[in-house]
Protein backbone atom coordinates (compact mmCIF):
# COMPACT_ATOMS: atom_id res chain seq x y z
CA UNK A 1 0.00 0.00 0.00
CA UNK A 2 1.23 3.02 -0.93
CA UNK A 3 0.48 6.49 1.01
CA UNK A 4 0.15 9.65 -0.96
CA UNK A 5 -0.34 12.88 -0.25
CA UNK A 6 -1.10 16.63 -1.65
CA UNK A 7 1.47 19.53 -1.75
CA UNK A 8 -1.19 21.74 -0.03
CA UNK A 9 -2.45 18.73 2.38
CA UNK A 10 1.06 18.62 3.14
CA UNK A 11 1.96 22.40 3.86
CA UNK A 12 -1.23 22.47 5.65
CA UNK A 13 -0.12 19.76 8.33
CA UNK A 14 2.76 21.07 8.58
CA UNK A 15 0.81 24.52 9.80
CA UNK A 16 -0.81 22.92 12.16
CA UNK A 17 2.20 20.78 13.48
CA UNK A 18 4.57 24.34 14.09
CA UNK A 19 1.22 26.02 15.60
CA UNK A 20 0.99 23.28 18.25
CA UNK A 21 4.56 23.33 19.25
CA UNK A 22 4.94 27.12 19.55
CA UNK A 23 1.77 26.48 21.62
CA UNK A 24 3.40 23.82 23.98
CA UNK A 25 6.60 25.05 23.89
CA UNK A 26 6.10 29.55 24.50
CA UNK A 27 8.54 29.72 27.24
CA UNK A 28 11.06 27.38 25.64
CA UNK A 29 10.66 30.02 22.80
CA UNK A 30 10.40 33.19 24.88
CA UNK A 31 13.27 32.39 26.30
CA UNK A 32 15.35 32.15 23.26
CA UNK A 33 14.49 34.68 21.62
CA UNK A 34 14.71 36.90 24.73
CA UNK A 35 18.75 35.56 24.59
CA UNK A 36 18.74 35.82 20.88
CA UNK A 37 18.06 39.86 21.10
CA UNK A 38 20.16 39.86 24.17
CA UNK A 39 23.25 38.96 21.99
CA UNK A 40 21.73 41.14 19.14
CA UNK A 41 21.85 44.27 21.05
CA UNK A 42 25.68 43.15 22.89
CA UNK A 43 27.25 42.63 19.21
CA UNK A 44 25.76 45.99 18.22
CA UNK A 45 26.96 47.98 21.43
CA UNK A 46 30.28 46.27 20.75
CA UNK A 47 30.11 47.42 17.35
CA UNK A 48 29.21 51.37 18.28
CA UNK A 49 31.89 51.02 20.83
CA UNK A 50 34.25 50.34 18.04
CA UNK A 51 33.79 52.89 16.14
CA UNK A 52 33.53 55.58 19.44
CA UNK A 53 35.89 57.39 21.60
CA UNK A 54 37.08 55.01 24.43
CA UNK A 55 35.81 55.09 28.15
CA UNK A 56 38.59 54.72 30.46
CA UNK A 57 37.64 51.64 33.46
CA UNK A 58 37.52 54.50 36.29
CA UNK A 59 35.06 56.50 34.08
CA UNK A 60 32.61 52.93 33.97
CA UNK A 61 33.13 52.25 37.39
CA UNK A 62 32.04 55.30 38.68
CA UNK A 63 29.15 55.23 36.23
CA UNK A 64 28.17 52.08 38.10
CA UNK A 65 28.83 53.31 41.60
CA UNK A 66 26.47 55.89 41.20
CA UNK A 67 23.51 53.56 39.31
CA UNK A 68 20.96 52.26 41.54
CA UNK A 69 20.30 48.69 41.81
CA UNK A 70 17.85 47.07 39.91
CA UNK A 71 16.06 44.26 41.48
CA UNK A 72 14.07 41.92 39.37
CA UNK A 73 11.42 40.07 40.92
CA UNK A 74 9.84 37.34 39.31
Amino acid sequence: MKLSISDEKTKELLTEVMIELLKSKRDLIYDILLEALEEVGMANAIAEGRTNDFVSRDEVLSILDKAPLISYDY
